[in-house]
């Protein structure tokens, strides 16, 4: 599968009326999983707007080569077990930029409403009366998986899905997750964050009855050049994890939807290997009848 670069000179909005990124107002921004493609139109408009970025630790460099030459792009990256900024620190610089009469572009990886603190940022915002703007962005948790040849949803395995974060402000395991709940509500669970308490997870899960064998996939640095893609079991999840020396950023999806890799991985398909699979839920009939 053939690939090109985009560069700045290259990269143009279709035509029609775009919205202004206002001195003193901030906009939040989505950056997408990982892949540059995966933006939206309405944050490259940010982009090409913005005094100032201020952007999180998985936003692509190759998106930033997008922004005017003269902005200012400050590194405002959260990693867990590394040294970060603080949440509030982070919050109180964006109103500071505001107020100094900048346009703001706050740039964060996935959705800045999905586990990314967005709502915290906009509500301080508010508060010190900066004019917001949201822009959603695909999640990791539904972008990385398609990415890895895994739908979140599919009618033969799944009514729900449930999106899960694998840890809290503490870095802990969520206290407030019901593992009897989480089991019995959804046939699919995405877990962000969670390679640091798998062993926690695995535990809770198979306490609450979740079976051994059901299929698990660890998508590390989804949708990026270094994407990998570990199958394997709820069981077997801990140690398969060491074994291939994953590493975060990750999402963890239990659940059998997983099985559809086997026909969907299209990235695959891209390289000219066969599907190992064709009817990896084993319906027994063509996709197309029900």
């Amino acid at each position: 599968m053939t690939e090109s670069i985009l560069t700045d000179s290259t990269l143009t909005l279709p035509g029609g009326t775009w919205p202004t990124l206002e001195p003193g107002w901030v906009w939040l921004c989505g950056a997408g999983p990982g892949d540059p493609g995966l933006m939206t139109l309405h944050a490259i408009n940010a982009l090409r707007q913005a005094d100032a970025i201020v952007y999180d630790a998985l936003v692509s460099p190759l998106i930033l080569e997008w922004a005017r030459p003269d902005a200012e792009q400050i590194y405002a990256g959260k990693r867990g077990g590394k040294p970060s900024a603080k949440q509030a620190d982070i919050s109180l610089q964006l109103v500071d930029l505001a107020r100094a009469g900048k346009r703001v572009l706050r740039l964060k990886g996935g959705d800045p409403f999905v586990f990314g603190r967005g709502g915290e940022e906009a509500q301080t915002l508010i508060q010190h009366g900066v004019n917001v703007r949201i822009v959603p962005g695909i999640s990791a948790g539904i972008g990385g998986l398609a990415y890895a040849g895994i739908p979140v949803t599919h009618r033969d395995v799944n009514q729900s899905v449930t999106f899960v974060t694998g840890h809290d402000q503490r870095g802990e395991t969520p206290d407030t997750l019901d593992w009897d709940a989480l089991n019995r509500a959804s046939g699919v669970l995405v877990i962000y964050m969670g390679m640091k308490h798998a062993p926690t997870i695995q535990k809770g899960l198979l306490d609450a009855g979740r079976p051994k064998d059901e299929p698990v996939a660890v998508v590390s640095q989804a949708t990026t050049p270094n994407q990998q893609v570990l199958e394997t079991t709820l069981g077997a999840m801990v140690d398969d994890i060491a074994a291939n020396h994953m590493e975060p950023p990750a999402i963890i999806c239990i659940g059998r939807s997983v099985l559809m890799r086997q026909v969907l991985d299209w990235q695959a398909l891209a390289r000219g290997e066969a599907p190992r699979n064709l009817d990896p839920l084993g319906r027994g009939k063509p996709a197309e009848e029900r």
